[in-house]
């Protein structure tokens, strides 16, 4: 064996065992696509697939950190242990997340049964940042029973979440333009369960009924995603999205039905990872400069685009 596979394997056989320090150290060296990491995915990658992912989503501002925050608290009166990762704006002076992790939950830290990990989407769009799924992966391999996902406040279309978690959560807010016009996009259409937070505000009756409205528009299966109404900053109606949530953990025990639900997922960041990486083989074969030097010679309208691609593919394909 290897050094670089003894190594490997020894950092699996720490992290399964509950090991904190192994967990921070592959966690960093999975998002920063540190050397082995890749072998380490692979070592791990038979131990996942036992947790529950949940993604939690929406708008800025409508209290996704408070509310993850709040059913931590549920799962560990449960004796479930947890992963958190929080994906928040990248800093433009350090490149990191702008809040760090140590700013939220901070009653968590001495909780071994929790796990939170801040994550910088450095550039990413759609709510996630790039490592994001490999982290889940890495929690997941570690025992945890759940991984929350916060995705970063997100738009009408940012809907990656989609392709990682096994149920996902939209939150809105009353009273900041989620009314018909912002909510019937993309992010509707991936919601499991609605939750409107802030619910003791001016306007959670409309929002709910206008979500209600919209839902009897639509085509849906056996589940309708129900509508829960919070007020995360004191915990009110909590207990309740924590039974709703039960619920469509029923119901995804439904034979095939999660299976189903993560093949589909598996099939999108199965052509992500396939673009992610074959763009990763093209910058290697066309460096910065030459692609500088075709950018140039384009805009000149001395080559047509199509071609240049063409060469690449053809490049990349014999590399």
């Amino acid at each position: 064996m290897s050094r670089i596979s003894e190594h490997v394997s020894l950092a699996s056989d720490q992290l399964r065992s509950g090991d904190t320090r192994a967990l921070s150290r592959a966690i960093s060296a999975v998002e920063n696509q540190a050397p082995g990491s890749v072998e380490l995915l692979k070592e791990l990658f038979p131990y996942s697939g036992r947790a529950l992912t949940i993604g939690i989503t929406g708008s800025p501002g409508a209290g996704k950190s408070t509310l993850v925050d709040q059913l931590a608290r549920q799962y560990r009166r449960e004796n479930r242990t947890i992963g958190i990762i929080a994906i928040d704006p990248t800093s433009a002076f350090s490149g990191g997340a702008i809040l760090g992790d140590r700013i939220r939950m901070q009653e968590h830290f001495s909780d071994p049964g929790i796990y939170i990990r801040s994550m910088a989407t450095r550039g990413a769009l759609g709510g996630l940042a790039r490592a994001t799924a490999n982290v889940s992966l890495v929690l997941d391999a570690c025992g945890r029973d759940l991984v929350l996902i916060e995705t970063v406040g997100v738009g009408q279309d940012e809907v990656d979440i989609i392709r990682l978690a096994d149920m996902t959560v939209v939150m809105l807010v009353p009273g900041m333009g989620d009314d018909v016009q912002s909510i019937k996009a993309g992010i509707m259409e991936i919601a499991d369960i609605f939750v409107i937070n802030k619910s003791d505000h001016e306007g959670a009756e409309r929002v709910e009924r206008e979500i209600r409205a919209l839902q009897s528009l639509a085509a849906r299966g056996e589940w309708i995603p129900p509508v829960v109404k919070t007020t995360a900053t004191s915990g009110a109606g909590v207990s309740e999205l924590r039974a709703v949530i039960g619920d469509f953990e029923t119901h995804l025990q439904k034979p095939g039905l999660l299976l189903d639900r993560r093949a589909r997922n598996w099939e999108l960041r199965l052509i992500e990872m396939l673009r992610d990486n074959l763009l990763d083989k093209a910058r290697e074969v066309i460096p910065e400069p030459e692609l500088a030097r075709l950018a140039r010679e384009i805009a000149q309208h001395l080559r047509d685009p199509y071609s240049v691609i063409e060469q690449v593919t053809e490049k990349v394909s014999r590399s």
